[in-house]
């Protein structure tokens, strides 16, 4: 009982964060307060949340866009508070917020946010999962955590290459991972690099897609030589990384995927 009252006052106080946060926005931009031509300044109240559909998202990017040509510290420090709350306490949904990162930041800052964000919000996951909840996950999902015991030990002399595994051809959700990792006794070390490297390609095509979709106003943007050369850096980004792996799987991991709880939750995230 002690552990789970620590997780829910460390989640209290996260949300309580985020909650004033996204409640005490700066001044909007002066063009985003201006009402129509001939009429006295309008004033906006904004209300965010965590987007749920490409619709969401297009509206929230729209606005964080304009904020951050003035307030670009507080737009950074919203989008990595709330994407650090999403990752550490596994919530699903981190797919949208590096869409969102293309987006507002643009394909490299976006792609190196999403990465550092991504590896950050897993690790403290992990570190939530080792302080408060290693008995709670083997209680709650004791089959699924004993297939990838044995699956660990199996592969413990290419260890770091077996994780790579799994996060391109995902066993189980990253969420998952992230959170039986402590009780499988995986190095904080190589689980760091293995959610950095791992899901590189994965960021790489959510915020290179997100991006596109900020620029693409008309059908006939898609049919450009930019965004055709956008969507096969996309595709070799997904089939190149994930060959590779595979192809040395073959060889130097033991990896059987005909065990029936292999896919179960299917989720990246």
């Amino acid at each position: 009982m002690r552990s789970l009252a620590g997780l829910a006052a460390t989640v209290a106080a996260a949300s309580v964060f985020l909650y004033l946060l996204s409640t005490h926005l700066p001044p909007a931009p002066e063009h985003l307060r201006r009402g129509p031509a001939g009429e006295d300044p309008v004033t906006h109240r904004y209300r965010l949340k965590f987007p749920s559909d490409l619709e969401e998202l297009r509206e929230l990017a729209d606005m964080l866009k304009f904020y951050k040509r003035e307030h670009h510290g507080f737009v950074l420090l919203l989008f990595c508070s709330a994407y650090l709350y999403k990752q550490s306490f596994a919530i699903p949904g981190s797919s949208l917020l590096n869409l969102l990162a293309g987006a507002i930041f643009g394909p490299w800052e976006g792609l190196l946010l999403a990465c550092l964000l991504t590896t950050s919000g897993s690790t403290f996951c992990f570190l939530l999962s080792t302080v408060f909840g290693k008995q709670h996950v083997v209680q709650l999902f004791p089959e699924k955590v004993a297939l990838l015991q044995r699956k660990v030990e199996e592969n413990r002399s290419s260890l770091f290459f077996f994780l790579l595994f799994l996060r391109f051809f995902p066993m189980t959700p990253n969420w998952f991972l992230n959170i039986t990792c402590p009780v499988l006794n995986i190095p904080i070390s190589i689980f760091f690099l293995s959610v950095f490297i791992g899901l590189i390609p994965y960021n790489f095509i959510c915020v290179r897609t997100g991006a596109m979709l900020s620029e693409i106003s008309s059908l006939d943007d898609i049919f450009t030589w930019g965004t055709l050369a956008q969507l096969i850096t996309i595709a070799l980004a997904a089939l190149v990384p994930g060959a590779l792996i595979k192809h040395y799987s073959k060889d130097h991991l033991k990896v059987d995927n005909s065990e029936p709880d292999a896919r179960q939750g299917g989720s990246r995230r």
